[in-house]
């Protein structure tokens, strides 16, 4: 997988289906003013990218030109379980950075599943994305955000209803183009 094409099919992602479908109305003002960061990792283990996230986590802190990071990496943690287990471990690497409070991991991967869900069920596609990520993001930002938001709390079930109204057919089109 060439990192060119993995970074093209990331952006068109959340251009096309994230900021198209407005499933986070937060993410247009961030690809406008080129605050979207997409790292891509050739990582092939958890381990190999552990130290990504924590480059990645230090250098939101340092460095406020960044609003928003997608650590893609389309090698390591294709395994949606395995996944999910690294996120405990990346959530812990935040606490010893002491950067709780100041940004958060969001999760997205190819075969994303909420708990209590058939995995062909449309609702888990507001979390699927074209490769296995880990989205930072600044608390600041989403503070900032929500306070022009009318209703911050139901953006998931209004993206969950989206889903279902659109359909399987139609949203495997807009999620292939």
């Amino acid at each position: 997988m060439h990192r060119d094409d993995v970074i093209a099919a990331t952006r068109r992602w959340v251009e096309q289906f994230v900021i198209g479908l407005s499933l986070c109305p937060f993410a247009k003002r961030e690809l406008d003013r080129n605050r979207i960061r997409i790292e891509v990792t050739g990582a092939d283990s958890a381990m190999e990218l552990i130290p990504v996230l924590q480059n990645e986590l230090e250098s939101l802190r340092s460095d406020d030109s960044i609003g928003t990071t997608l650590i893609v990496h389309p090698n390591a943690l294709t395994d949606f379980e395995a996944y999910l287990d690294f996120i405990e471990v990346a959530n812990r690497l935040l606490a010893e950075l002491d950067l709780e409070g100041d940004l958060q991991i969001a999760s997205f991967h190819p075969d994303y599943q909420f708990a209590g869900t058939e995995p062909d069920d449309l609702s888990n596609l507001t979390n699927r994305s074209p490769y296995p990520m880990l989205h930072l993001i600044r608390e600041a930002d989403v503070e900032r955000a929500a306070e022009w938001h009318p209703d911050v709390a139901g953006i998931p079930e209004r993206n969950i209803a989206l889903m279902h109204e659109l359909g399987a057919e139609r949203l495997d089109e807009i999620r292939k183009m």
